[in-house]
């Protein structure tokens, strides 16, 4: 399988509400999830980078690697039985004034955390990653997790502070 590397960023709106992407595409297609996107790889593209690339294609948003905060990273083994994923998770720190408008990879909404229990959301992002958000986000951790369809969903703490 192909190893991906890609980035969340987790955007919030001055009340605190949470901007999530609605994906028209796989994977996640249906799903709501934080923006984010893949590494451009060929160009040598660092997660920071990325992050504030994929933040400013998106929403419009600018951002320096200092409005972030690498809060996680996380190995996906065999996620949905197709690649595996090298995730960066970021907090920024910069707030976003309005709702940007749809793009071709979805439509965005601003949500209450509360609220997020009760959309459709991936179901590694209900397992763990939401769980890092509540618990991790001022700290760090690296977690490895195997993902493979037709096993129960197991995740490993490798490094935690």
């Amino acid at each position: 399988m192909d190893f991906k590397i890609s980035v969340l960023v987790f955007v919030r709106d001055a009340s605190g509400r949470l901007l999530l992407i609605e994906r028209k595409k796989e994977p996640n297609k249906g799903a709501w999830s934080p923006i984010g996107g893949k590494l451009e790889m060929r160009l040598g593209e660092s997660p920071f980078e990325c992050a504030a690339r994929e933040t400013r294609e998106e929403t419009g948003l600018e951002l320096e690697a200092s409005d972030l905060h690498l809060f996680s990273i996380i190995s996906e083994k065999a996620y949905e039985g197709s690649s595996h994923w090298l995730m960066f998770l970021f907090d920024c720190k910069k707030r976003i004034e309005i709702l940007p408008a749809a793009i071709d990879e979805g439509r965005f909404g601003l949500f209450a955390r509360e609220q997020i229990n009760s959309i459709k959301i991936p179901g590694t992002d209900r397992a763990f990653i939401w769980k890092l958000w509540d618990e991790r986000r001022e700290g760090f951790t690296a977690i490895r997790a195997d993902c493979a369809p037709g096993k129960i969903l197991n995740a490993v703490v490798e490094e935690q502070f």
